[in-house]
């Protein structure tokens, strides 16, 4: 356990020290506040309230922007967009060890493999839930500031929805960086990690539900999908589904809420625990 402690702090050091943990999470927070909250406001604002060829009415939009709807509005990008930059910083934090050569200094001269590689995913798991709340709160200002500006009253969102929203954010974003950190592991390579996961994370799930409908099987399988699993949770609580025509991309009703947060957990321990399996058996030259 002592070893563990350690190696979670001096994972922590590098992360924070780490210009590409603090790039990928200014990404997804600018990409956060323009796509759900910059384009909405300059669209209510200047009366071109469509949406998919529909007109959306101005008062929804502004709805959609105030403190009420920020669970909404906190995990309606993440089951595609955030999720993919998660995946990125998994899979960056453990490729790069490998191109560095950390990885094959610290297995052999540190407290040992599950230590050393454990304490990187307690460190991921730490920035992770850090995104989720810095997040919240960013939303919530934003949103308490675009009703003071439209002297709209200021309804707080409940106890129990910011909850929910924050576990499920944890539990998306969670999943994700546990596949990069998986990815990273086979590839053991920082940029080929990147390029398999966004592949996968951005095509093919989106190829195989294209042709899920066509072939039952297919579609038994895209139905259990790590994508059709985030995208899932996040529509059982309330975001609008892509198939909407103003629904956010990624966002499903294929699983009802409990099982697609079922299916998220079980993936965040298969993924690590395979990810420490490849890492204790396999040479790290």
């Amino acid at each position: 356990m002592n070893a563990l402690i350690s190696s979670t702090r001096a994972e922590l050091l590098r992360l924070r020290k780490w210009p590409a943990m603090w790039v990928m999470v200014g990404v997804w927070l600018v990409l956060n506040l323009t796509f759900g909250y910059l384009f909405t406001y300059i669209t209510y604002t200047t009366g071109d309230a469509t949406a998919g060829g529909e007109s959306v009415p101005p008062e929804q939009l502004l709805a959609d922007m105030m403190p009420a709807a920020v669970p909404e509005s906190l995990i309606a990008g993440m089951p595609m967009f955030g999720g993919a930059i998660m995946l990125i910083l998994g899979g960056l934090a453990v490729g790069s060890g490998y191109g560095w050569g950390a990885w094959k200094t610290v297995f052999t001269q540190g407290p040992g493999r599950l230590s050393s590689f454990g304490g990187t995913l307690v460190a991921l798991g730490v920035i992770v839930s850090g995104a989720v709340v810095a997040t919240f709160a960013v939303d919530l200002g934003v949103s308490v500031l675009i009703a003071s500006v439209e002297s709209q009253p200021i309804v707080w969102p409940t106890a129990v929805g910011s909850a929910q929203a924050i576990g499920a954010g944890l539990l998306i974003f969670g999943m994700w960086t546990a596949a990069g950190v998986l990815v990273g592991t086979l590839a053991r390579s920082p940029a080929l990690a990147v390029g398999l996961g966004l592949v996968w994370a951005l095509v093919v799930e989106n190829l195989l539900r294209g042709v899920a409908g066509m072939l039952g099987p297919v579609e038994a399988v895209t139905d259990l999908m790590p994508g059709t699993a985030a995208g899932s949770l996040a529509g059982a609580l309330g975001v609008a589904t892509q198939d909407d025509g103003n629904g956010t991309p990624g966002v499903l009703t294929v699983l009802g809420a409990a099982p697609a947060g079922g299916l998220l957990a079980a993936y965040v321990v298969v993924f690590a625990g395979i990810a420490l399996a490849f890492v204790r058996r396999r040479d790290v030259i």
